[in-house]
């Protein structure tokens, strides 16, 4: 029986969105369950008071561990085997390097941000105010 990989994104972000719906639908990962961040706040901020900030990249959590930004990202992609998709194939080759993501990711967090601006939404969906 295969553990269950929860990946948790920013549902608010058009980037990390159809990330999420082409992993949904095209990556054939059956023990990928993925999760808007948005809408399950209660995890989120148990990952937010143990350091996992989803302003800065999607958390994943693989049974014990936990991943986050280009870590969790870059692990995804070293999971898909056969995409179905050429952009998932394409994201799949840049980031399943180890390097490339940890180079690149530092600009997807730029266009979050100015995305979200532009969207008018919060970069951060947890309150900064939360009592530890």
């Amino acid at each position: 029986m295969s553990t269950e990989i929860i990946l948790i994104y920013d549902g608010e972000c058009p980037f990390c969105n159809h990330f999420a719906q082409l992993l949904n639908i095209k990556s054939s990962l059956p023990n990928l369950k993925i999760l808007d961040g948005r809408k399950n706040l209660s995890q989120l901020t148990n990952l937010y008071k143990k350091g996992y900030d989803l302003n800065n990249g999607a958390i994943l959590i693989n049974k014990e561990e936990i991943l986050h930004g280009s870590d969790a990202v870059n692990f995804i992609c070293s999971q898909i085997k056969e995409p179905k998709d050429s952009l998932l194939e394409l994201l799949r080759i840049i980031f399943k390097s180890k390097k490339r993501s940890k180079w690149l990711f530092p600009f997807l967090l730029i266009a979050r941000r100015l995305l979200l601006t532009i969207k008018r939404k919060s970069w951060q969906p947890v309150s900064e105010n939360i009592q530890f």
